[in-house]
């Protein structure tokens, strides 16, 4: 049956549910128009039916069947989502037009400065940046010929003339010669010495490249650690080849006579060549302490050995921990099921599990201790993973708890080289003997897995604190929170009963660097006579200077006092030589100055005898004037006779500082040094002294670095300005300013 069709009426609502039918009368406060009505038509279809037809698609809704009302929310719907297929065109044709002339017409809220647009286009400015960027990311030099880049450039500023190969690399070399000109100068500034650590990295073609960094204490008490140099050498195998890469940084670095301590590793290094860097060490600077100064080992190189050999002896357990994790990582179905399980056994582990990256020793520790909070999970895979048939055994879990316990040791201790700031030296000493108190403990352990892991790590761990305990002991002195209290307390507890024989070399040999100190203080041979009878005299205990002045009537001139202190000091000397080679002169000498001083002893008796008979004939008094004058001489003769403190043995004695969490050792020392002037030029140097060779980016390695093909194929002036301006830059080296004075075309 067909549906009669009725003529359509159109009908204008005046508000949103307004009708001109008088059976719907519309609502008096609802006089205002809505918006819907700007898109749509009120239509009458039939008796009681009213449609709304849109005006854009000409599609109808209802709207009023017979008393009821069906508003207007689907209406605006229809317009407002973008229901209505001819409006939504209409929008996004207006939407791409509004973009389009944002192009040209910037928001408000994004306008440029006003002087933006009026900074003039710097060609060199351009140039200088692109430099910087190449340094910083280590990006090739060939980069500004790639056509990329250079369309890119050209993008940003259409007037840039994108430079070449050689006026790029110029300009790198010109911006690293800059930079070395001002550390040269600060340097020659520092009132103390400075320390070397040499580090060796190998080519391709088997060249070596020397990487030589220098760290030291300025005068405002801040430590610095910056690389110097990097050396090429042609036959890294060579014994001197370190040498000469030493001579050629103290050169290039007007470092001569002021070297500390140098630094290396024992993995390139041998007898031959820690040999001939001692004597390089020796001439070049003065013997400190018996050469103890040049440590050959590298912290961060023994700590990440020892924990590849503690992970290569319980290997087969942790490739059991490795593929176990590989099997759930590698496969999106194995994950899911994998974290599944750990949702319904509500393992509270918050780690997730990861493969390591074996070039890193820490990656594999962090794995292993993931695994080891997720185990349960593990041990629940196979029931819900038929393929999964590689589950460690309870043994296999609890040795690797047990191995990641001294992992941990190894990782905490070498990760004060990972800080936002290098330590100072007295830092290294806590992670040191607490490694080797571990250690010691664990190899004497009952358990025979702990002890046959620990031992062979024992061992080579004795060798490393053998060689620097004494240089590290020292550094820890120099905090005044620690001093010998703690030298005292850790050895006690690494010897036992023998502990006072190491405590007392740890003391004798800081009283010995610091009367080197003190040597090096008083002035030449020269010109110590003069200054004898005025006003500087070095204690023999050192240390203590005391001013004296020379009697009124001089009976001895300087000249006469030197002789005879050198004729009473030699004269043993000259006895015994002269009774081998010529006895009759030597008795005839004997005598005479026998006789001699016989006569000046009778002279000084006479000389007294008459003054103290001249006293009463003059004054029957013993006080002279108001008493107090012979209370000062009493008290000057007794200064002169008493020797005072040291410096050292002052510091010492004194009680120690409140352990806090962020003591600044350096500046208690800025602090302190007037009241310590000898002392403190000691601990600048000592607390300068670098454990590691390696860098921040490089403690976990285990294997050593290799010089890239690209790096290798630079020229030598080249590849150092490259490296060592990065290094500068990373910690502020470089300056801001692009006003370099030095050009280099290559």
């Amino acid at each position: 049956m067909e549906t009669a069709i009725i003529p359509v009426t159109p009908i204008t609502p005046t508000d949103n549910n307004d009708l001109v039918s008088s059976e719907v009368q519309p609502n008096k406060r609802r006089r205002k128009k809505s918006i819907v009505w700007d898109h749509f038509t009120v239509e009458t279809v039939g008796d009681g039916c009213i449609r709304a037809c849109c005006n854009q698609c000409k599609k109808s809704f209802a709207y009023i069947t017979g008393s009821k009302l069906a508003g207007t929310s689907h209406l605006k719907r229809h317009i407002a989502l973008g229901i209505c297929p001819v409006s939504r065109q209409r929008n996004q044709q207006a939407s791409d037009t509004k973009t389009a002339n944002a192009t040209y017409e910037p928001r408000k809220r994004q306008r440029a400065t006003p002087g933006f647009a009026n900074i003039p286009f710097n060609q060199e400015r351009c140039n200088h940046e692109i430099a910087k960027m190449i340094i910083m990311h280590e990006y090739p030099l060939h980069i500004v010929e790639h056509p990329g880049f250079i369309d890119f450039a050209r993008t940003l500023q259409p007037q840039f003339n994108m430079v070449s190969f050689n006026t790029i690399q110029g300009d790198c070399v010109a911006m690293y010669l800059n930079e070395k000109q001002r550390l040269l100068n600060f340097i020659n500034e520092i009132p103390g010495r400075i320390s070397l650590t040499l580090d060796l990295r190998i080519s391709n073609q088997t060249v070596g490249y020397v990487f030589i960094t220098g760290q030291f204490i300025d005068m405002e008490w801040n430590l610095h650690r910056c690389l110097l140099n990097v050396v090429m050498v042609p036959s890294p195998d060579s014994d001197c080849a370190l040498q000469q890469a030493v001579v050629s940084c103290l050169s290039d670095w007007h470092l001569e006579n002021r070297l500390f301590t140098l630094g290396l590793d024992q993995s390139f290094s041998n007898v031959n060549i820690n040999q001939n860097l001692r004597a390089l060490f020796s001439v070049r600077n003065p013997y400190m302490l018996h050469g103890q100064f040049l440590i050959g080992n590298c912290f961060a190189r023994v700590l990440s050995l020892l924990a590849q050999e503690a992970l290569w002896s319980v290997g087969e357990t942790v490739k059991k921990i490795r593929d176990s994790v590989k099997f759930v990582k590698t496969s999106d179905t194995h994950e899911e099921t994998f974290f599944g399980l750990k949702e319904q056994l509500k393992v509270p582990s918050m780690k997730d599990i990861f493969i390591d990256d074996q070039t890193k020793w820490n990656t594999t520790y962090d794995m292993l201790a993931a695994a080891c909070e997720l185990k349960q999970v593990f041990l629940c895979l196979e029931t819900s993973i038929p393929d999964y048939n590689i589950a460690p055994s309870m043994d296999d879990w609890k040795q690797i708890e047990i191995l990641c316990t001294y992992l941990k040791l190894f990782f905490d201790a070498v990760s004060i080289l990972t800080g936002p700031t290098y330590p100072n030296a007295s830092a290294f000493y806590h992670e040191v003997s607490k490694v080797q108190l571990e250690l010691t403990h664990a190899a004497m352990s009952n358990d025979p897995f702990i002890s046959n892991l620990t031992k062979p790590l024992k061992e080579k761990f004795d060798r490393y604190w053998s060689d620097c305990f004494l240089v590290l002991a020292i550094a820890v002195v120099m905090d005044p929170r620690f001093k010998m209290k703690l030298v005292e307390f850790s050895f006690s507890r690494i010897y036992g009963d023998d502990a006072g024989m190491w405590i007392k070399i740890v003391d004798d040999g800081i009283h010995e660097l610091y009367l080197e100190y003190i040597a090096q203080a008083l002035p030449p041979p020269e010109t110590f006579v003069e200054e004898r009878n005025g006003s500087i005299i070095p204690e023999q205990n050192g240390g203590v200077i005391l001013k004296t002045e020379p009697p009124e009537d001089g009976y001895l001139h300087e000249e006469g006092y030197l002789q005879e202190e050198q004729t009473h000091e030699a004269a043993p000397q000259e006895v015994s030589h002269h009774e081998v080679a010529h006895q009759e002169d030597s008795h005839h000498d004997v005598a005479h100055r026998e006789v001699s001083d016989q006569e000046v002893d009778s002279q000084e008796i006479t000389h007294q005898e008459e003054a103290s008979q001249e006293v009463p004939s003059q004054d029957p008094l013993i006080s002279i004037g108001d008493g107090l004058s012979d209370f000062e001489v009493y008290i000057s003769e007794i200064s002169g006779s008493h020797q005072m403190k040291s410096e050292l043995d002052q510091y010492l004695e004194e009680s120690l500082l409140p352990r806090v969490q962020d003591f600044d050792i350096l500046g208690w020392w800025k602090l302190n040094k007037t009241k310590y002037p000898t002392l403190s030029r000691m601990a600048s140097d000592i607390l300068s002294m670098p454990f590691s060779t390696v860098g921040p980016d490089s403690v976990f390695d285990t294997e050593r670095k290799k010089m890239d093909n690209y790096h290798s194929s630079l020229r030598p002036v080249t590849l150092e300005a490259l490296i060592c301006a990065k290094d500068w830059l990373q910690y502020g080296g470089l300056s801001q300013s692009c006003d370099g004075n030095v050009k280099m075309e290559f």
